[in-house]
């Protein structure tokens, strides 16, 4: 039997529940859009085009802000291909695919508005530069009176879209990345951009672009350098993070959130030296806006997916990166989910990449079914159960080596306090195995009442680490009750199971 002990006190807070940190990312990539969120002909398609049954997943997940139309998309995208009338078929060298830019900007906002999130917008400093992203804030977010703005209500929509977050460019230091820079010629470009965006909108938040990866060779001199011009123009700067098991290294991966802290740190370490130097009074926030479980195999989700390149077949959503998640996955996203809160001070934006077919929660198929993946499950739980205030948690945690990290706590953990309900909600993964881990949480400052929610996902009967959900079998992995949560003042005791992600919301009063 394992052991891990919680401390939680009332007065030990990290900050508000960041809302926005429970985003998520539509590109046009693979079958994200085409077939994934809008796909008129289907049987459940509305009078717009939209998958209703996809919305409805969309809606229990609880995502709250989407980021979009890319990603590498974005870095050769012409956003004017996607308004009005006529909409020309492209050649996407990101993806290797053909765009038809049937859906885009506009239909982005009606489907955001029906799914009841926030827009999040990536302008072009790939290929593109400073007038075209001033010219798209003056199309979507002045009232009228201007060829740009008099354009979007021509083409059919009267009032503003009055979209509030705007990424500048897209993993600008990416040799991958169309028209990628040096840190100083994008955070020169980005500065630029960012001044025209904000004389179009003085009201805007602007997010720059941080390092691809912290594998990057140039990690933390790009964040320096580009805060370094930017800083008085912004108001975040981005993280992109994916992770995957390696050659059956389970451990490691399971104790990925590790790294995910790491990387939170570093960055905020290196955005409050660029403070210090320049004597700036405001703080940059973390913008984490791609991060995911992603099994890196090769990009087309086809048996050859080079010789489809090599003999220069272009197709329009063919099938990429459509990775199926298992139980394991479900738990480390758990931990992800877990670090995001934990740094929710300074996180304020993070979106999981991406929200349907491609590397994503929910799955569809054309003229077919929508189903949840495995890690749906902690994401729409966390999404709905995480309010009012973070709190610290201190860990004492039986510990176990891997062969990438040292000394991980086998049970991780997060915790909010929603002070008007009433209710202490944890959020706990057990990285174990082979055995249970017993918990101890002692509440300072309240006593327990009731349990108003103890769920848990683990292992099925009958299966394994590996198994996971599909068209044919979509509830094979999913949450189900954890029994025997007990409380006894200000002291609650539960016993996870093996390799599991479960939430236990407490009834709670002052003590």
């Amino acid at each position: 039997m394992s052991r891990a002990r919680v401390t939680l006190d009332r007065d030990f807070v990290v900050g508000p529940v960041p809302r926005r940190i429970f985003g998520s990312f539509v590109e046009h990539m693979g079958r994200c859009v085409y077939t994934g969120i809008y796909e008129p002909g289907h049987p459940a398609a509305d009078e717009q085009g939209f998958r209703r049954d996809v919305l409805d997943l969309v809606k229990e997940l609880g995502a709250t802000v989407i980021r979009y139309p890319g990603g590498n998309f974005v870095s050769g995208y012409k956003w004017e291909d996607g308004v009005g009338p006529e909409r020309p078929r492209r050649l996407d060298g990101a993806w290797h695919t053909v765009e038809t830019n049937a859906f885009g900007l506009h239909e982005f906002v009606d489907w955001a508005r029906v799914a009841g999130v926030e827009v999040m917008e990536a302008v072009n400093l790939g290929t593109r530069g400073v007038e075209e992203a001033r010219a798209l804030v003056e199309y979507a977010n002045h009232p009228g009176g201007t060829e740009l703005s008099d354009l979007r209500r021509k083409n059919g929509h009267e009032d503003p879209f009055d979209i509030r977050l705007w990424c500048l460019g897209n993993e600008m230091d990416g040799p991958w990345q169309m028209g990628a820079k040096t840190a100083d010629e994008y955070g020169r470009l980005a500065q630029e951009a960012a001044k025209a965006m904000r004389l179009v909108d003085p009201r805007i938040e602007l997010v720059a672009c941080g390092s691809s990866n912290s594998g990057m060779p140039t990690f933390g001199a790009w964040e320096q350098t580009v805060l370094g011009h930017t800083y008085e123009q912004v108001d975040y700067i981005s993280l992109h993070a994916y992770y995957q098991e390696h050659d059956g290294d389970h451990a490691s991966f399971l104790a990925s959130a590790v790294d995910m802290d790491y990387f939170i740190e570093s960055v905020v370490a290196t955005a409050d030296a660029v403070r210090a130097k320049g004597k700036h009074k405001k703080h940059i926030n973390l913008s984490f806006d791609e991060w995911n479980v992603w099994y890196q195999r090769g990009k087309d989700s086809l048996d050859q997916p080079h010789v489809i390149e090599r003999e220069g077949v272009w197709r329009e959503h063919p099938r990429i990166i459509e990775d199926e998640y298992n139980v394991t996955d479900a738990v480390v996203v758990g931990t992800f989910l877990n670090s995001l809160l934990r740094h929710g001070d300074r996180v304020t934006v993070a979106n999981q990449a991406q929200l349907v077919n491609v590397i994503a929660p929910i799955r569809s198929e054309e003229g077919g079914p929508a189903w949840r993946q495995s890690i749906f499950w902690p994401f729409a739980r966390t999404a709905a159960l995480a309010r009012g205030v973070i709190l610290r948690t201190a860990v004492t945690s039986d510990r176990y080596d891997t062969t990438v990290f040292d000394a991980v706590d086998l049970v991780d953990v997060s915790a909010t306090w929603d002070e008007e309900q009433g209710r202490v909600a944890l959020f706990l993964a057990h990285r174990g195995l082979d055995e249970d881990a017993e918990v101890t949480v002692d509440l300072r400052g309240w006593s327990a009442g009731q349990v108003a929610r103890a769920e848990v996902l683990t292992v099925p009967e009958g299966g394994d680490r590996h198994t996971t959900n599909a068209q044919d079998a979509q509830d094979r992995v999913g949450l189900r009750p954890l029994e025997g949560v007990q409380t006894d003042g200000g002291t609650v005791t539960l016993r996870l199971p093996p390799l599991s992600w479960a939430v236990v919301e407490l009834e709670v009063t002052r003590a």
